[in-house]
């Protein structure tokens, strides 16, 4: 078992951060309390879906914030995994080989080549029905939404080439889990998206609710738990530093009574560093009201795609245990 293993090997430095942080995720969760989970850099792209999904199906995560990229890079996943590609040594690729790769339609996060025509632009025709079905019914979505609306409808179920128990997208659909994409126009789809309002196949950007609509939504489902929430954080940017504001936003802005979170966590391979957002210690934030000094705040500095899976499997194995425990 992954536990079993973390425990017996991570002693020091950040692994030993690794296992106070898993841990305390887990006296978290005992204690009622609920889980907020970010994502950013190119998580999705990583397939941390594998290990997240289960996550979100065993109800430990209770909430998601997201770029646009992770978000839609889950789907073009789970619609064209096959036509994906790994390139191994693309630290050695040259310009030429770059320009290779995009006049055969790939799009290259750092070692996976993403199909331009089945994966990005097939999901954009499917997604201009729905915004022009919006359109039509005077509706509007949260961008989210629209790719729950996707999976309910099913168009190119038939065409997908990934395992659904695989899409963390998919298990969020499920749940109907909320999912907050700030600044959702950086992204492929968003490109698309304006691409067909200047074209005039849509008519207005307005039935894609906007970063503000995100942001009190947030705010009335923080003030709206009854229980205490961490929060999780997986690199840095927008997708960390747009929710954890809402806690300031609420407790100074609205004057309203909510408690700060209750856990903090970051996976983060940024230098530590004062004078950017990413590097920023846990410490700094308690001077922007977002924790306590009492708030168990971690920082552990690596790479993500090896972490974060890790940790997941770790607290899902714990919960699991302590859950046949207390059966028997």
């Amino acid at each position: 078992m992954i536990s079993e293993f973390i425990e017996k090997n991570f002693k020091h430095f950040n692994a030993a951060t690794c296992l106070d942080a898993s841990n305390a995720w887990v006296d978290h969760l005992e204690k009622g309390g609920k889980m907020f989970l970010t994502i950013a850099g190119a998580m999705s792209t990583a397939e941390i879906g594998i290990s997240l999904s289960e996550l979100i199906r065993n109800d430990l995560v209770h909430a998601i914030c997201c770029t646009g990229a992770n978000l839609e890079e889950d789907i073009f996943l789970l619609l064209a995994k096959n036509d994906y590609f790994r390139v191994p040594n693309y630290r050695s690729l040259t310009k030429k080989d770059e320009a290779k790769l995009y006049e055969r339609g790939y799009n290259r996060v750092t070692d996976t080549c993403i199909p331009e025509s089945s994966a990005i632009q097939l999901i954009g025709k499917e997604m201009l029905k729905l915004w022009q079905k919006a359109e039509l019914e005077d509706k509007r979505y949260f961008p989210h939404e629209y790719f729950y609306q996707l999976l309910k409808n099913k168009p190119l179920e038939d065409l997908y080439q990934g395992n659904l128990e695989n899409s963390w997208v998919y298990a969020a659909y499920k749940k109907n889990l909320p999912i907050f994409v700030p600044g959702w126009e950086d992204s492929s789809l968003g490109n698309i998206f304006v691409a067909k309002k200047i074209l005039k196949s849509i008519k207005n950007y307005g039935i894609v609710k906007n970063g503000f609509e995100q942001l009190e939504e947030l705010s009335k489902w923080y003030a709206n738990c009854q229980e205490r929430v961490g929060f999780f954080q997986i690199g840095g940017g927008i997708a960390g530093d747009f929710p954890i504001c809402v806690v300031p936003l609420l407790r100074q802005d609205l004057k309203e009574d909510v408690p700060l979170w209750d856990y903090f966590c970051q996976i983060s391979d940024s230098t530590t560093s004062y004078g950017s957002y990413s590097g920023a210690t846990p410490s700094e934030k308690i001077t922007w009201g977002k924790l306590s000094e009492e708030t168990p705040s971690f920082i552990i500095e690596s790479d993500a795609t090896i972490i974060a899976p890790m940790i997941f499997q770790y607290v899902l194995e714990k919960v699991k245990k302590s859950c046949l425990t207390s059966i028997n």
